[in-house]
C-alpha cells in the first residue's frame, strides 16, 4: 500500500516536471510557421514603416517569415474583423493603430471582438508624435500663418489624414477646435495617396507621423509647420511644436503588439523578450530616431496598463471633438 502510494507520488512528480520542462520548449520552438501581423493602416503609412522595421528583424531572429497584412478602412474595424476571423493558431498577431484601441471602442458599440476580453497585450514598441505639414501651394510656412489663412477662409482649407477616427484625424480635429478654425477633413486610405494630393496642391495640409513625410521633406515638396509633441524633435530642431502656438497641445501615436485570447503565456513572454532584443539593435534605434519614434519597451502587464491609461485619457477628447466613424 505504502509502496503503491510512493509510486503514485513519484509518477505525479515526474509528470509535473515533464510538463514544466515542456513549457519553455514550446516557447523555444515557436514559431513553427510564418507569423502574420494584421494592421489597420495602409502600406507606406507611418505605423506600417515602423512595423516593417521591427518585423524584418523578428523574422531574422525567428527563422520564419513575418507577413504584414494591411487591412485599412472603417476606422480600424476592417482590421479587427480580419483578426476575429483569423485562424486561432497562435501565429497571428495584431499591431493596431492606437486609434483602434482608444477611439474605435468609443464610436462603435458593435465590434467583432471585445478589446478588453479577447485581446492579450504583448508589448509596446514605441511612441511617435505627429507632424503638420502644408502644401507649397498654400503659401504658408508657419503654423500661425495656416491658422490666419483658415480664419480668413472658413471651411475652405482641407487637411488629409488617415481614416476617420484615426489619431491623425483626431489630432487634426483637436487642432482646429483649439485654434478656433474650421478645416475640412479629407480621409485617405494611406499616407502616399494623401501626400500626392498635398504636393499637387489639391489638399492644403496633412497630419501624419514623420515617417510618411521623410521623402517629401528632403525634396522640399511640403512645408513642415509643427510637431505635436511637447518638445521639439532632436532631428528637426527648427520645426516648432504646436504647443508653442497653442499651449498645452500634445498628441502622440503609439505602436503595440497584441495577440488573441488563448495564446500561451510562454509565447507572449517570448515575443515580448524578442521584441526587446530587436529594439536594442543599434541600427533599429538609429532608424527609429530618424523617424522621430521613441522606443519604449514594456512588459505585457505594463503594456495592458498603458493601453487602459491611454483609453482613459482620450475618452473625454473623443466626446469633446465629436469624431464618429
Amino acid at each position: 500500500m505504502k509502496a503503491n502510494r510512493r509510486s503514485a507520488v513519484t509518477t505525479l512528480a515526474v509528470l509535473l516536471l515533464a510538463a514544466a520542462a515542456a513549457l519553455p520548449a514550446q516557447a523555444q520552438s515557436w514559431p513553427t510557421r510564418p507569423v502574420k501581423v494584421i494592421m489597420a493602416t495602409a502600406a507606406g503609412s507611418a505605423p506600417d514603416v515602423i512595423a516593417r522595421i521591427v518585423t524584418d528583424r523578428l523574422a531574422q531572429l525567428w527563422g520564419q517569415q513575418v507577413l504584414i497584412l494591411n487591412r485599412p478602412g472603417a476606422g480600424g474595424l476592417i482590421a479587427l474583423q480580419a483578426l476575429a476571423s483569423a485562424e486561432k493558431d497562435n501565429h497571428t498577431l495584431y499591431l493596431p493603430s492606437s486609434s483602434s484601441l482608444v477611439v474605435l471602442p468609443e464610436t462603435n458599440s458593435k465590434l467583432p471582438l471585445d478589446i478588453q476580453r479577447d485581446l492579450i497585450p504583448i508589448g509596446l514598441v514605441g511612441e511617435q508624435p505627429f507632424m503638420i505639414v502644408a502644401g507649397n501651394a498654400t503659401g504658408v510656412s508657419a503654423l500661425p500663418e495656416l491658422i490666419a489663412l483658415a480664419k480668413s477662409k472658413p471651411g475652405e482649407l482641407t487637411y488629409a489624414a488617415n481614416f476617420r477616427g484615426s489619431l491623425p484625424n483626431m489630432t487634426g480635429e483637436m487642432f482646429a477646435s483649439r485654434a478656433g478654425v474650421k478645416l475640412t477633413f479629407v480621409p485617405y486610405p494611406g499616407a502616399p495617396q494623401g501626400m500626392q494630393d498635398v504636393m499637387g496642391g489639391r489638399i492644403s495640409a496633412m497630419v501624419e507621423g514623420l515617417a510618411a513625410f521623410t521623402g517629401a521633406l528632403q525634396a522640399n515638396s511640403v512645408k513642415p509647420l509643427a510637431v505635436t509633441s511637447p518638445r521639439r524633435l532632436p532631428n528637426h530642431p527648427n520645426v516648432p511644436t504646436v504647443a508653442e502656438t497653442i499651449p498645452g497641445f500634445d498628441s502622440r501615436g503609439w505602436f503595440v503588439f497584441l495577440g488573441l485570447t488563448g495564446i500561451p503565456d510562454e509565447v507572449v513572454r517570448k515575443v515580448n523578450a524578442d521584441l526587446k532584443t530587436v529594439l536594442e539593435i543599434p541600427e533599429v534605434k538609429a532608424r527609429f530616431e530618424t523617424l522621430a519614434t521613441y522606443i519604449r519597451h514594456l512588459t505585457p502587464a505594463e503594456t495592458g496598463q498603458f493601453i487602459r491609461d491611454e483609453q482613459a485619457a482620450w475618452r473625454p477628447i473623443v466626446k469633446q471633438v465629436g469624431v464618429t466613424n
